[in-house]
């Protein structure tokens, strides 16, 4: 497995627990350990892999043995378990998205209208 590629899994699973379950700490293991109790067994064990196949990168002879399948299925696991969380979020902020695009655009068009008639 390239190490890229194992530093692209892990920052976007890292990424996920921050976003969806507010994890705090700067790296994989730490967010894991922050949060460790509101992801089920599954995906605590699918994370603690990613974690310390991070920490195994540094070494190549030893980034050698990782298991790539074993890694990306870990990987699908924890990204299938958190991208849906907050689902409900992002559909307020979508709402308020388009309620702030079309509040801007009467606005727009009420000061056209003011400039006309004046």
């Amino acid at each position: 497995m390239e190490p890229k590629e194992l530093q692209r899994m892990c920052g976007r699973v890292s990424q996920l627990l921050a976003e969806r379950l507010g994890a705090r700490g700067h790296s994989l293991s730490e967010r894991i350990a922050s949060r460790h109790r509101s992801l089920p067994r599954k995906v605590r064990r699918a994370a603690r892999q990613i974690a310390a196949a991070e920490a195994m990168i540094g070494a190549p002879r030893l980034a050698r043995q990782l298991d790539p399948v074993a890694l990306r299925t870990a990987y699908h696991i924890c990204v299938s378990y958190l991208e849906p969380l907050g689902a409900p979020m992002r559909f307020g902020r979508r709402l308020l998205d388009i309620a702030a695009t079309v509040a801007f655009g009467l606005i727009v068009m009420a000061g056209v209208g003011f400039a006309f008639m004046r």
